[in-house]
């Protein structure tokens, strides 16, 4: 059988440029992402020896996909070799243990000389078996940081037989070796059934990718409609650059194997599609297979630790408004867990109270709202206006899950400055069987600023799933088998009171 040597660094290039191939990506938000490339190979009848220096440093060596998508050749992979340990300061230090080795030192008047020591311990500690399972080190991990192997050991060396446990200078190497490689590379040994020019396929999936969702609300000083703008942030840090790429962001609960701990449920963003883009939208969506992919209208370019936002949202009359929400009830930590038998018998169960009022943004994710989108997972950043000199003002942050289309949104964002809430129970009465219990509250809101406002009132009723309120001092709502929710006025700079009692039964 005949064997030829194709090299693909350049020609890889060249094909690339004359034909229009550009990389894909599809990329998730857990630091992985799907590579697909065009490699232009020009085979012969039997054996063929293939290098291509051109993958990521975090392949997954049996993630590797070649192929010929149109079928004219039959192509077998006999053999497969990815190589990621690149040639660094470290490595070839490493190469020279128990050797002499000459190194560079500078005086302090910039004067040359060298010193000649022998390497007793390089220090250098590759972590070979990610690199052989997954390719998962950087190559910045591996170099020469003044402690080799990023710090996981001293080197030794032996200068006019004393030892030192630092360089005594730069080492000066010799030429490198034939089989050394500047960049991560994968060599397969292919068998083809008959000479033919092909463009393959070339799919693996890689580490050190990500992306995520983030949100821009702004709103005026008085008033809360929204503007909003959502954000899209692709990290690149597989040791690779993708040149005008075209990227796709896969949404959804995708499984995804780990080595160390099993099968792993992966929670990927959803981002939305544009809106009131000029020029049309930049992210659009799709449904695929039972997840949700989305893709960049525009190839981009991703350089090696890159980060690149591109906007896929944005809408500016987003009716929102704003709620203050009272949960007086801080049950103590030790009283958590504990079952409801024990919980009759505690009378100061549940009886601790805080101050604080939360503040919430809430808005409706619809069409007529002017969304309507899916809104992906990620971090929401509130904005006010200041209309004494335009500037905007940071209000708070915090996240929100995945929110369908026509779904409520409700997002806490501090606490108020100017509310404060008392809670205090009033009675207690227990049965002499143990059988009913009543228990009474009473809950002070007090308001400073100049304007009312309506403050939502959150009581657990904790001892039991039978319960009956008695005597309620304003309407509640039923929020669920033990919560009830008062919606209470109250006006500016004065106090309100709510007061109830509630009968639990467990006969």
């Amino acid at each position: 059988m005949k064997t030829s040597r194709v090299l693909l660094v350049a020609a890889a290039v060249a094909v690339g440029e004359a034909s229009g191939a550009q990389p894909a990506l599809t990329i998730y938000n857990q630091n992985f992402a799907v590579v697909r490339e065009r490699l232009p190979l020009d085979l012969q009848a039997g054996i063929n020896s293939v290098t291509f220096s051109g993958v990521t440093m975090h392949l997954e060596p049996d993630s590797v996909v070649l192929r010929d998508p149109s079928g004219a050749v039959t192509l077998r992979v006999l053999e497969q070799n990815y190589r990621a340990e690149t040639i660094s300061q470290g490595l070839l230090l490493s190469l020279y243990e128990g050797r002499d080795l000459d190194f560079l030192v500078r005086d302090q008047s910039a004067k040359e000389y060298t010193v000649r020591g022998r390497v007793i311990r390089s220090g250098y500690t590759p972590n070979l078996g990610g690199m052989q399972r997954y390719g998962q080190q950087f190559l910045e991990r591996q170099q020469w940081t003044g402690n080799p192997g990023g710090g996981m050991g001293q080197p030794i060396i032996e200068v006019d037989g004393k030892l030192r446990f630092s360089l005594p200078g730069e080492p000066i190497f010799p030429a490198l070796a034939d089989d050394s490689i500047l960049k991560p590379q994968i060599a397969w040994t292919l068998a083809s059934d008959k000479p033919a020019k092909v463009e393959a396929e070339l799919g693996y999936i890689t580490g050190g990718m990500g992306w995520e969702a983030s949100y821009i609300l702004i709103a005026p000083e008085k008033g809360d409609t929204l503007g909003i703008t959502g954000w899209v942030t692709i990290d690149n840090q597989s040791g690779k650059a993708f040149e005008e790429a075209a990227v796709k962001l896969m949404a959804g609960e995708v499984n995804k194997l780990r080595e160390e701990s099993g099968p792993v449920n992966w929670h990927f963003a959803m981002p939305a599609k544009g809106m009131m883009d000029v020029g049309g939208p930049q992210v659009t969506q799709k449904s695929f297979d039972e997840f949700h992919l989305y893709s960049l209208a525009r190839p981009v370019t991703l350089r090696h630790r890159e980060t690149k936002q591109v906007e896929f949202l944005r809408s500016a009359q987003v009716t929102s408004k704003t709620l203050y929400i009272y949960n007086g009830a801080d049950i103590a930590p030790q009283f958590r867990g504990w079952n409801a038998e024990t919980i009759r018998q505690q009378p100061e169960y549940g009886t601790q109270s805080n101050p604080r009022v939360s503040v919430l943004r809430e808005f409706r994710n619809s069409e007529d709202n002017g969304l309507g989108v899916p809104l992906p997972q990620g971090r929401t950043r509130f904005y006010r206006q200041d209309d004494d000199d335009g500037r905007l003002e940071f209000t708070g942050e915090n996240t929100i899950e995945h929110t369908p289309k026509n779904e409520r949104v409700r997002i806490y964002t501090g606490d108020a400055f100017d509310l404060v809430g008392e809670r205090k129970r009033t009675d207690f009465v227990l049965s002499a069987r143990q059988d009913q219990m009543e228990e009474a509250f009473e809950i002070r809101l007090r308001n400073r600023k100049t304007e009312a406002v309506e403050v939502r009132v959150v009581e657990r009723l904790y001892r039991g799933l039978n319960w009956n309120l008695l005597d309620p001092s304003h309407a509640f709502e039923k929020t669920d088998a033990q919560g009830i929710e008062f919606k209470v006025n109250v006006p500016a700079d004065g106090e309100t009171v709510v007061r109830y009692r509630v009968r639990y039964e467990w006969r």
